[in-house]
């Protein structure tokens, strides 16, 4: 994986891809197993919360962000303030996020956090989630671990309309070309605003959840 590339910026330990961290920790491994284990954390806590009146808002996306990763990194929750590149993708310009972020979240509420859709195809209820999901991945708005939280975030939403947590195991594996199905597809939401892609893996893991 390459580095994210900054515009002074002091996120990472200097001369790592380690981001500093508020336990000193300097082995990648072990910041990744509790990166994953506090992500499982979050899972549990905010599946658990959800309730027929939550807003998928800015702040509800900022909390789970924040909630997260707080104990570990000091801008948890927190939106970056520097431009943010990797490999070829150049990620919403800082100046611009804040306005971005409202207008995607103001267009989210507008379609009621896809509820109506909830009750057509999956394939409609892909089509709406891959089109909102791709435009938080553009955003990229967090200094790390936009990827999980924006998953975690359409988790959510898409429990909170009758379906399953997504399956995003086939998309998230490694292929040949070193890269997963899902990066492919992020590339593609930021590089050529193209979601297609991302509405193929996003249907192959829809299921409707059998609760009563």
């Amino acid at each position: 994986m390459s580095k994210y590339q900054f515009t002074e910026s002091d996120i990472y330990l200097p001369g790592t891809d380690i981001p500093r961290n508020k336990l000193g920790i300097d082995n990648p491994e072990l910041l990744h197993e509790i990166e994953a284990a506090l992500l499982q954390q979050a899972y549990i806590h905010f599946i658990a919360e959800l309730s027929p009146t939550v807003h998928f808002d800015e702040e509800y996306f900022k909390s789970l962000h924040r909630d997260t990763y707080e104990s570990l990194y000091e801008w948890g929750g927190h939106y970056r303030s520097v431009d943010m590149s990797k490999g070829g993708s150049l990620f919403c310009r800082a100046a611009y996020l804040e306005q971005e972020s409202r207008r995607i979240f103001r267009e989210l509420a507008r379609e009621r956090y896809l509820q109506p859709h909830a009750g057509g195809t999956a394939e409609a209820f892909a089509e709406r989630l891959a089109h909102f999901q791709s435009e938080l991945i553009a955003l990229h708005p967090f200094y790390e671990l936009n990827g999980r939280i924006t998953r975690l975030f359409f988790d959510l939403i898409a429990i909170h309309n009758g379906y399953e947590p997504i399956d995003y195991s086939e998309a998230l594996a490694a292929g040949p070309s070193g890269l997963n199905a899902y990066i492919e597809a992020s590339i593609q939401c930021v590089q050529r605003a193209e979601s297609g892609k991302l509405q193929q893996i996003i249907l192959r893991g829809l299921r409707k959840s059998e609760a009563v």
